[in-house]
Formats: structure tokens, C-alpha cells, sequence
């Protein structure tokens, strides 16, 4: 199962404790899933499509508890080859379809007569924990969230433009800074930032995602400071490896060109040092000389040979 799947699963299993909660959740259930269909002008019937049955389940429940209205539910073969079954839930005028969606702040007057809206009115959010319900409730019609192991990336897709902006401005009151960007017919709402993420689904209740995505973020920037160790270890490796291939070729040089013993006593001995000890570092020989020599005076010794052997090379040496 996937994150996202497992995310969803949590928050379908959580109960509003509030009537305005549970509006708040509804009303975001049904204004992006739901589907208005006209019997007449002015009856029509209320359909309510879902994928995820937990998610059916909810959506039954609500409906149930805030309208003391039993959905008709149909199971659907999905015709999109390798998808599953999608639920149907049909309210009809008779039922009761007017009266939910009333109740859920969906019904709007355009002109002069009454038209279904898929954002609600700001009335069904007259509390902060209803704005909570609704992202929750967004986030199980059209929400998804990557696996945090890949990468951070929490979206929620509308079908209209006035939806993802009410839903950008919704999570951005929690202070955080979500984005809209279209992808194909719809436009989508997203948060990429860790931190960001987390948070949302602590508003929206995720608390067992929540610690995961936590836990996935600590062993990344766990494996990536010892990345950033190890790269730093191999590269002061390489260099002091390359310093003293370069170091041995110098000595090497002045050895079969003039002798070693030609050479002011302090750098004959780090030379003799260097080619007893070829993968030491400048702090290690110096540790090793009679007496002790601090590593910038070892490197001094070298460049002093270094400019000796350019010297040889160009027949400069006198």
C-alpha cells in the first residue's frame, strides 16, 4: 500500500468531534466528488463518485449523522484497465439532495436561480477547527502525498481554478505557503517543504503519517551527512595521496639528479621521511622529525624541494 493510500486510510477512520466539523469535511468531500444532476429545473438528484471504499464509507456516514439520509450506493466496475471498483452514491430530490447541499454551504444564487458550487460558503467555516475538517476532507477527495523516502511533495487537485485558490487560501491561514500549478484540465495545490508538509498533516490529523514522513526525513538527513563525511574524508584523501605523488616525484628528481645529500640537513630528512613513508600525512611527518615540525613548516620544506626540482627541470639548477 502506499503512503498516500495509508495516509487516506488514517484520516477516513477519524470522527469529527463537532456537527460544524463534520460539515466542514462533507462539504469537501462532496464539493469536489459530488455531481448535480437536474430531473427538472428546479429538482435534481445529488452524485457522490470515490475510488477509495474508506473514503465511501465516510462520505455514507456524514451524510448519515448530519441529514439522517441513507445514500443509495452503487458498485462500479472501473473500465480504466487495471482499476478497481469506484463507489456511487446517489441522493435524490425525494431524499433530500437540496437540503444537503444547503446544509453544506454548495448551493449559490447565480442570476436568478440557485446553482451548486464545488467551494463552500464562508459560513460553514466559522471556526478554525472547520477550516482543519475541510482540508481533511479535501485531502481524501483530491489530495496525494509522495512517499518520503523519494521526496517531499503534498498536492491537492481541483477541478476549478475558484477551488484551488480557496484551497491555497485555506492552508495558507495555517501559515504556511502553498501553490497553485496547472497539470492538464485541473489546477493543482502543493506544498514541497519537509517542514511545511508535516505540519499540514498535523492540522488535518495525520499524526501516524506524520511520524513516519518524521522518521523518513531523519534517516535522509542521517544517510546524507554521512554522504557529505564521506565524500569530505575521500577528497582530503585524494588530495593528500595526489600531494604526495607529487612530493615523491620532486624527491625522486633531486635524488638522481644532484643526491640528497646535497640538501641542507632538515630537508634531507623530511625527503628520507617521505619516501619511508608515502601515504602519511604533512602533520604525521612532521611528528616524525628530530626535533618536531609543525605542519605549515612541513609544507614550507616541500615547496622549497618542489621550486629546487622546477629548477632542475628547467636546467636552471646551479
Amino acid at each position: 500500500m502506499s503512503f498516500s493510500l495509508k495516509t487516506k486510510g488514517e484520516l477516513a477512520r477519524l470522527e469529527g468531534e463537532r456537527s460544524c466539523c463534520n460539515k466542514g469535511e462533507l462539504a469537501a468531500l462532496i464539493g469536489l466528488n459530488g455531481e448535480v444532476v437536474h430531473t427538472t429545473e428546479e429538482k435534481f438528484n445529488l452524485k457522490v463518485t470515490v475510488e477509495n471504499p474508506a473514503v465511501a464509507r465516510k462520505i455514507f456516514k456524514l451524510i448519515k449523522i448530519l441529514f439522517a439520509i441513507n445514500p443509495e450506493i452503487k458498485v462500479r466496475k472501473n473500465s480504466s484497465f487495471k482499476k478497481s471498483n469506484y463507489y456511487l452514491m446517489v441522493i435524490t430530490h425525494v431524499m433530500g439532495s437540496q437540503k444537503v447541499i444547503k446544509g453544506l454551504g454548495l448551493m449559490k444564487n447565480i442570476g436568478s436561480k440557485e446553482s451548486f458550487v464545488r467551494f463552500p460558503e464562508e459560513e460553514i467555516f466559522q471556526k478554525r477547527c472547520c477550516k482543519r475538517a475541510y482540508l481533511r476532507g479535501a485531502f481524501l477527495s483530491g489530495g496525494s502525498i509522495s512517499a518520503p523516502e523519494k521526496t517531499y511533495h503534498l498536492e491537492f487537485v481541483a477541478h476549478e481554478i475558484a477551488v484551488a485558490i480557496g484551497i491555497q487560501t485555506m492552508v495558507n491561514t495555517f501559515g504556511l505557503n502553498a501553490k497553485i500549478v496547472p497539470r492538464k484540465k485541473y489546477q493543482v495545490v502543493y506544498l514541497k517543504e519537509g517542514d511545511q508538509i508535516v505540519e499540514l498533516l498535523n492540522i488535518i490529523g495525520a499524526h501516524n503519517a506524520l511520524l513516519e514522513l518524521e522518521n523518513a526525513r531523519i534517516l535522509k538527513e542521517m544517510r546524507n551527512n554521512i554522504n557529505r563525511i564521506v565524500n569530505c574524508e575521500t577528497a582530503n584523501l585524494s588530495k593528500t595521496v595526489n600531494a604526495s605523488v607529487k612530493q615523491l616525484e620532486n624527491i625522486h628528481l633531486i635524488q638522481r639528479t644532484m643526491g640528497l645529500d646535497k640538501l641542507p640537513e632538515g630537508l634531507r630528512a623530511l625527503a628520507e621521511l617521505r619516501i619511508q613513508h608515502e601515504d602519511a600525512s604533512l602533520k604525521e611527518l612532521g611528528e616524525m622529525m628530530n626535533p618536531p615540525v609543525g605542519k605549515s613548516g612541513v609544507n614550507h620544506r616541500f615547496r622549497k624541494m618542489e621550486n629546487l626540482a622546477e629548477k632542475i627541470r628547467h636546467n636552471r639548477y646551479i
